[in-house]
């Protein structure tokens, strides 16, 4: 069984050189960053299994990859890139690969909480353009973050609010406990939260989940902050809640369209703060997710 790395690029080539073991299955390493589905039978013929970092598998595209039978989904949110279901009615599996990341991308959307409540992305920004703009932050010692599904990701966000003299409620679809979290419904969720951050994989049920109704039932003047996906917010009701002051600000790591693109609207209003899905991007989550596909890879070699 042999496999290749499909598009090992921003240094996971270096990282998958790294953590590589005697005994893995064999693995072609491809640094091409942008493939377009065309050429996705191409590329992956004579290969058993693919490690998928971020490119597109169309169904259609992937009727030509007779030969394949996994796809090594690099992280958890699979379905922004394929259809694991119908890929399946090809004889194609799709893995994925959960808790690799769960402290990095806690420890990052706390990052973005702190920006967004100090408006730190405003000053750094007004001060590099000559401007000595000073804005009025919101202390978050006492307040409340609610917690919009709770796995591993949530828990550590959990710990380190809670550890910050936060008050930290959750919901989740199915029944949780967990330390320092009080589990509430979703209405009381949205009502109480002065900090809401997202946590929910994305599927065709939490697809717009936050949706511009929800949104209407947060708190007045809440922070959102998402580091989950951008399809699980109505991106339009959010901008306009952003637009008329009924969310404070949001802080994002993900968006509907990736990479943003040039000019969009969020990039024009001063109460969001913006990464480039970079969240679970350390030299540790990193290297735990590549040596786990590889397990995942060396699992399907031995049978």
């Amino acid at each position: 069984m042999k496999g290749l790395f499909l598009d090992a690029v921003d240094d996971l080539a270096s990282v998958f050189q790294r953590v590589s073991l005697p005994g893995d299955p064999p693995v072609t390493v491809n640094e091409q960053g942008d493939i377009d589905p065309s050429e996705l039978p191409g590329l992956i013929a004579g290969y058993d299994f693919v490690l998928n970092d971020h490119t597109q598998m169309p169904t259609e595209a992937m009727r030509g990859c007779t030969g394949l039978k996994h796809v090594i989904f690099l992280g958890t949110g699979a379905r922004s890139y394929m259809n694991p279901e119908e890929l399946a009615e090809l004889g194609i599996t799709v893995h994925i690969i959960k808790g690799y990341g769960d402290t990095a991308v806690a420890e990052h959307a706390i990052a973005l909480m702190w920006a967004a409540a100090r408006g730190l992305a405003a000053m750094d920004g007004g001060m590099r353009a000559g401007n000595w703009l000073r804005t009025e932050g919101m202390e978050l010692t006492g307040k409340t973050i609610g917690l919009l599904g709770f796995g591993g990701i949530a828990a550590e966000v959990a710990r380190i609010a809670g550890g910050s003299g936060m008050k930290v409620l959750a919901w989740n679809r199915s029944p949780k406990a967990a330390p320092v979290v009080t589990f509430v419904d979703l209405d009381t969720l949205l009502a109480e939260s002065q900090v809401l951050s997202i946590h929910l994989l994305l599927n065709d049920e939490t697809r717009g989940f936050l949706s511009a109704e929800r949104i209407a039932r947060m708190r007045p003047g809440a922070i959102l902050v998402n580091t989950a996906r951008g399809a699980v917010v109505d991106e339009a009701a959010m901008i306009a809640a952003l637009r008329s002051g009924a969310l404070r600000h949001a802080a994002l790591d993900v968006f509907t369209t990736e990479p943003l693109p040039a000019g969009h609207e969020l990039t024009g209003l001063p109460n969001v703060t913006l990464s480039a899905h970079s969240a679970f991007r350390t030299p540790e989550a990193s290297d735990k997710l590549l040596r786990m596909a590889m397990d995942i890879a060396r699992g399907l070699a031995a049978g």
